[in-house]
């Protein structure tokens, strides 16, 4: 009989955000997979978790390159799904702990799409995380949003036309994956006058944690960087 295979959000950072729903999760499981990137052995995700893994489990570092290359991407997620069937297989419970929430911009998701397509009726539970954006808008007092107002949650990688387009609403936005495509996305919000009162957050929660209101100069921001621009409730 399979085992089952838990995703696991494992918040933004701090390891007290985690959810007791996580934690006993985790003590339920064998094996503890965590995403990797390619020449690189360190799983930000399994760190932050580790105060809370069961003393009795196995690690397993599943590889992912930093591509856009859709042929590489769908190799990894397969050879990822092909190793977490493999364990499942021997009727062991495997938990893929990823940064955030397993199903919002995650590693997760395509994890999830390609053992679904080698084995439909695999057992998986989700366990949903505290995001980023949630994290920074609590640190800065910064309500996402009430009454009849929007949240809208963008991707950096879009272009400068499309996050124009997207930002031009009167609510508030927020920009994840700004790491990539920065001069577009600081074009986008100067373009609606957004770029004064956005705030700038890297590393949500963990020691190098950085927020700063306007656009830093730097169009290379660091990896775990989002943006949230706020909704003007002045009126």
């Amino acid at each position: 009989m399979y085992g089952t295979l838990y995703g696991i959000g494992v918040g933004p950072g701090a390891p007290d955000l985690l959810t007791l729903r996580a934690i006993d999760a985790m003590k339920h499981c064998d094996v503890i997979l965590g995403a990797t990137r390619t020449g690189n052995d360190y799983s930000r995700a399994l760190e932050i978790a580790r105060p809370h893994l069961p003393p009795s489990h196995q690690e397993l570092k599943l590889d992912f390159p930093m591509t856009r290359d859709h042929a590489k991407l769908t190799a990894a997620w397969g050879l990822a799904a092909d190793k977490t069937l493999a364990i499942l297989r021997l009727g062991k419970n495997a938990a893929f702990l990823t940064l955030g929430d397993p199903l919002t911009y995650s590693t997760f998701a395509y994890l999830l799409t390609a053992i679904r397509k080698r084995l439909a009726t695999c057992k998986i539970a989700v366990i949903p995380g505290i995001t980023a954006y949630q994290a920074a808008s609590a640190r800065l007092l910064i309500p996402l949003c009430a009454g009849e107002e929007h949240l809208h949650i963008l991707s950096g990688l879009a272009s400068e036309e499309n996050l124009t387009e997207q930002l031009s609403c009167p609510d508030t936005a927020v920009i994840l994956k700004a790491y990539r495509n920065f001069p577009a996305i600081r074009q986008a919000l100067k373009n609606t006058q957004r770029d004064q009162s956005v705030w700038q957050v890297s590393h949500v929660e963990q020691a190098e944690e950085r927020l700063c209101q306007g656009l830093t100069e730097d169009d290379k921001p660091p990896y775990m960087t989002l943006l949230l621009s706020p909704k003007n409730r002045q009126d």
